[in-house]
């Protein structure tokens, strides 16, 4: 019986191991001391409606992709120049920067050299902490989630470097004694299976047909000849690992640690072997870990490939049969998805209160073909409204099956071998049978038997072997299990206490739900990759008659010999020891890597500094299969949390909201958004892969849709500032590449934009003041100094917090809508050297106010190297090569071999004398002046015009533009500012109010009291205003009759604060207001058309 989904407990469905309990039920063993928990099987048609739900979402997904009237949002782009660093640098050597700064940003330049310099510096070691003049005494470490070494990163692993890597570089840069270990994961089964595939191409040789050790060192061949691809990758994203450290969890080392974990364990009772149920892939003959599970939805009759058959396999149907009963003319009909297992049926059950089987409780049927009686079981857990109401049971073969024949003392029977041949317990007629060659015959031998009852459609979800593309089969097998009840109770502890902290919060209920549900873990693996189980199977000169295995385990064979000699009373040299064949689950090694990769079980100095971790920075996804298992071993290992902080990020989507999967290939290499790739080269892509036909079908129309021209060249920078913009913590990212071409733009600016400065410094003799020494001049000054130290005070609360999207956010905001749209075009004017004959204002005796022109020179330096500071954790390669060439005009002595890298990030107590609040809050109203200003001038077409500007506005407002006079001008792009203040009773009159605007001014609302009268001169885009003002009348009304339609809820006096009705009742007010502004200027404009018609 294989109801997929209906025996699904409630507890595990909705833990983290959803992925392939959702399919299997729990996992479940017998012969052990912990018992397994009772849980009912779950109503079917409830169970089914998430799969229901989810197939019909990916089917709208699919459909939006191949619609051919629907085409997506593409990535518009051209071609840009791609300019090569030309001088001759030895690898390793710093870059020369006195090349000449290329015209426009291009990465392959910029990222050329610096990252061997780092490296053979040695900036990422912890050792390098010791020259650093603003060193803390304080450390930051943490491990990389280790990707696998047959692998090539992809967009997740992506955005896990530039995470880690932003908060390593950004903690370096705070003085901390800084370790971030780059490792990799033997993979066993995925190394395997590719080593395997690759000796069958090349000599048409089975794994089977050479020895173990033959077949490790061809491993090991493959391992060395390409498992170093991996690191490169990881130096190409600019992550700033320690690289002496470097880690792969199958060096002697790290073996040994596992060694030891597997021992210290097993003395203390936490490992035991036992008999029970297991994800088995007869295609790889062995044990495979849930996360190697996938689960495929069917909707109905689909017809699959399944290795070893030449034939597609039939899923996707419920088979209905008769069970005669014995001793009576009638029959119990049964249903199942897996009709091959009936050959395993020892019981049926029914629920005790289905009136349709009550006279059949303690009855007996017949099996057709085994001649076996099978009682007639009432049991509760059976769900009287799936198929006949009737369950076959089949404990060898079926979680729930499993469970319900504990309750019942049942036999369990394997039908099914691991080479997934059928056994001799179905009789000579099936015995090594394919099985779903089986499934045929039983079939057709029911049908000759006249006891098959019908088939029908059936929505499932069907398990599949993500390594082999097996089905998986749920086998009995003796293995190795981890004890995890008492583990995980400390777990769950550690956070509730404080002293395990899971960023974002909300995953701290997901944490306690999955620990409380946990199963033990299997870690047997039926492989030759990997660390092979360190337990031996004795044999004693007499052997009791029992067929009892008897284990023991040990650091080596002779320390285990040693060990079973006095566990058994006997001699060492009358015992033979047989070591285990199996290897241990992957995820038991990666389990040990925040202690193993410092040295551990050796008390080395790494883990003496650097245990516990500071922190764990990972995919929400590894939260049941990677750090659950580190917080249980790390703490009953080493006696301590493997680390105090876990931050987890989303999972990425495509822009169509899918999972990024090879299945579904819409995986993203990260290094083809840094280089750019064609179309082309995309599409071969996916079908180099093995997917299924309609898969690659969607798969490429997307990329259709969305590359039309390729992917273009972004560059590593670009490609880390989009993925740190996004807000990862909580919500599942949709990565779009169009945002990570806008990063490329942004460096463009950045690009520019030293540019313009390098220019600036070059064109004068005076030194840089220092920044304590600067005093800032003008208004503009005094605002670009307070958005500066905004930023600084943004960017460190954003990391403090681990919100690298605010700091994203405020230096981006500041660079670009600060910095180069404000600040710049105003200096411009004081900067140029034609500033004396432009600038009347700033002339005194015919000299231009040269003090000013010095301290704006100053002020834009260090702006520009604190933003490149501010910036250099994420933006790693762009920022080095500006800082590097501004440092020429540095007013401090810099060491010439130095890195920004590990410069001091800038804080705001350096920044004190720059806050000027008064300065940020006037200047809002400036520049909603100017926006208002250049909305009008753009409505009336007037692109090289320089109008006049008449601003209406209170007497209060004017003395608060008034110091803003220039700035507005010059970012307005208007001739001449009049300031109107019409009197108004209780105000302080301006001293030198203007004349009122003159008649048919195009009119600006800025908010109720301030509006702007643009001299157009001509009436010819008095129409536009018209209209334009018209539309804002409406956007004004239905804002106002929002705002009535809540003061006029019922409970509205009641329920709402005071603070909050005052506050809405201002706002009607203030929209009232607006509107009487707009009717006014609307009903002038409309005598002006009038006026111009006639």
């Amino acid at each position: 019986m294989w109801n997929p989904m209906c025996s699904l407990p409630l507890g595990v469905r909705q833990s983290g191991a959803h992925k392939v309990w959702g399919v299997l039920g729990c996992r479940l063993y017998s012969q052990s001391s912990v018992k397994p928990p009772k849980i009912p099987i779950q109503n079917s048609s409830t169970a089914l409606r998430p799969q229901a739900e989810k197939q019909r979402r990916k089917l709208k997904r699919e459909k939006a992709i191949l619609a051919k009237d629907v085409e997506s949002e593409k990535v518009k782009w051209t071609q840009k120049e791609k300019i090569i660093y030309s001088a001759s640098t030895t690898p390793g050597d710093k870059k020369d920067t006195n090349v000449p700064l290329p015209q426009a940003y291009s990465p392959e330049f910029v990222e050329s050299c610096w990252y061997q310099w780092w490296e053979k510096e040695g900036f990422f070691t912890p050792e390098h902490h010791e020259k650093l003049p603003h060193a803390v005494n304080q450390t930051f470490s943490l491990c990389i989630p280790p990707p696998n070494v047959t692998g090539s990163l992809h967009l997740g692993h992506a955005l896990t470097v530039a995470i880690e890597d932003t908060l390593s570089r950004w903690r370096r840069m705070q003085g901390y004694k800084v370790l971030w270990v780059p490792g990799c994961d033997h993979a066993g089964i995925a190394t395997q299976s590719v080593v395997e595939r690759s000796l069958l191409r090349k000599h048409g040789k089975h794994r089977q047909e050479y020895s173990r050790e033959e077949f490790l060192q061809e491993v090991w061949n493959w391992k060395n000849d390409k498992g170093v691809e991996i690191y490169e990758q990881l130096r190409k994203l600019g992550a700033s690992l320690d690289w002496t450290r470097a880690c792969f969890t199958m060096d002697p080392s790290f073996s040994s640690a596992v060694t030891e974990a597997f021992v210290r364990l097993s003395d203390s009772g936490l490992i035991y072997r036992s008999e029970a149920l297991v994800n088995w892939s007869c295609a790889l003959e062995s044990t495979i870990s849930d996360i190697e599970v996938d689960s495929k939805q069917l909707t109905g009759r689909t017809l699959l490939s399944v290795p070893g058959y030449e034939r597609q396999v039939e899923f996707g149907s419920i088979v209905t049969f008769a069970y005669p009963v014995e001793g009576q003319e009638a029959e119990l009909c049964v249903s199942t998805t897996r009709p091959e297992t009936m050959l395993g049926d020892v019981a049926v059950a029914v629920h005790p209160d289905d009136p349709r089987y009550t006279e059949l409780h303690g009855k007996q049927c017949r099996h057709p073909f085994t001649d076996r009686l099978l009682p007639i079981i009432p049991d509760p857990s059976v769900d009287m409204q799936f198929g006949t109401g009737a369950v076959k049971i089949t404990p060898a073969h079926d979680h729930a099956d499993f469970l319900l024949g504990q309750r019942h003392d049942l036999p369990r029977l394997t039908v099914i071998g691991g080479d997934g041949l059928m056994t001799a317990l179905c009789g000579n007629w099936l015995e090594g049978v394919k099985r779903f060659d089986a499934r045929v015959r039983v079939l057709e031998a029911l049908m000759e038997k006249k006891l098959f009852r019908g088939s029908k459609e059936h929505p499932m979800a069907l398990p599949i072997c993500s390594r082999s593309g097996d089905v998986i089969e749920p086998l009995l097998k003796r293995q190795w299990f981890v004890r995890c009840e008492e583990m995980a109770k400390k777990a769950i502890q550690a956070v509730d206490e404080g002293q395990l902290e899971i960023q974002p919060h909300l995953y701290t209920k997901t944490w306690k739900n999955w620990l409380s549900n946990i199963s033990d873990w299997c870690i047997s693996r039926q492989l030759w990759w990997g660390h092979q189980i360190p337990a031996y199977r004795v044999s004693l000169p007499h052997p009791s008659t029992q067929e009892e295995e008897l284990w023991v385990w040990g650091r080596s064979e002779a320390e285990a010999l040693e060990c079973a000699a006095a566990k058994f009373g006997v001699t060492q040299s009358e015992i033979s020891l047989t070591r285990d064949t199996d290897v241990l689950d992957t995820w038991f090694s990666s389990a040990l890597f925040p202690f193993a990769m410092l040295g551990w079980p050796q008390q080395t100095p790494d883990l003496e500094q650097f245990y516990p971790n500071s922190i764990l920075e990972t995919g929400s996804d590894l939260i049941f299969f990677w750090v659950a298992r580190m917080v249980m071993l790390g703490t009953e290992l080493t006696g301590q949390l493997p680390f105090k902080q876990v931050l987890l990020h989303s999972l990425i989507r495509d822009k169509y909201g899918r999972k990024m999967s090879k299945s579904l290939g819409n995986v993203i290499d990260p290094l083809d958004v840094i280089h750019g790739i064609t179309l082309k080269r995309l599409q071969e892509k996916v079908t180099e892969g093995n997917l299924d036909p309609r898969e690659s079908v969607v798969a490429m129309e997307a990329q259709r849709k969305d590359f039309p021209q390729g992917i273009p060249e972004c560059g590593t920078d670009a490609l880390r500032f989009a993925l740190c913009s996004y807000r990862t913590q909580g919500e599942d990212v949709s990565m779009s590449v169009s945002h990570v071409l806008s990063c490329r733009h942004f460096c463009n600016k950045m690009w520019q934009t030293v540019r313009f400065t390098l220019g600036v410094l070059q064109d004068s003799n005076e030194p840089i003041k220092p920044l304590d020494q600067i005093s800032p001049v003008s208004c503009m000054d005094r605002w670009i100094s307070s958005r500066m130290l905004s930023t600084v005070r943004k960017c460190n609360e954003g990391f403090h917090s681990y919100e690298l999207h605010a700091v994203t956010a405020a230096l981006h905001s500041f660079w670009l809508h600060n910095l180069c749209d404000v600040y710049l075009e105003c200096v411009k004017p004081v900067l140029s050297p034609q500033a004396t004959e432009n600038n009347g204002s700033r002339v005194h005796a015919g000299i231009v106010l040269e003090m000013e022109r010095h301290v704006a020179r100053s002020l834009l330096y260090h702006c520009v190297c604190i933003s490149l500071t501010l910036l250099n954790p994420i933006m790693p390669f762009i920022t080095e090569e500006l800082w590097q060439r501004l440092q020429l005009y540095s007013p401090e002595a810099i060491d010439h071999a130095t890195s920004l890298c590990v410069q001091p990030y800038p804080q705001s107590s350096q920044l004190i004398n720059w806050d000027f609040p008064q300065e940020e809050a006037d200047f809002e109203l400036a520049q909603e002046v100017i926006r208002v200003a250049r909305s009008l001038r753009a409505q009336c077409h007037m692109t090289k015009e320089k109008p006049q500007l008449w601003v209406v506005c209170t007497p209060a407002q004017a003395q608060t533009l008034l110091p803003f006079f220039a700035p507005i001008k010059t970012l307005g792009r208007i001739s001449g500012l009049h300031f109107h203040c019409p009197p108004q009773e209780g105000d302080v009159a301006l001293s030198k109010s203007a004349p009122p605007p003159p008649e048919g001014c195009a009119v600006g609302v800025v908010d109720h009291t301030c509006h702007l009268h643009l001299d157009v001169q001509q009436h010819v885009a008095v129409d536009r205003q018209v209209a334009s003002l018209l539309e804002r009348k409406g956007r004004s009304l239905r804002k106002l009759e929002q705002l009535i339609s809540r003061t006029t809820m019922p409970g509205f006096l009641e329920k709402v604060p005071e603070h909050v009705r005052l506050d809405m009742e201002q706002r009607c007010q203030v929209f009232c207001q607006v509107l009487g502004i707009i009717l006014d200027h609307y009903q002038k404009s409309h005598s002006c058309i009038r006026a111009i018609s006639s």
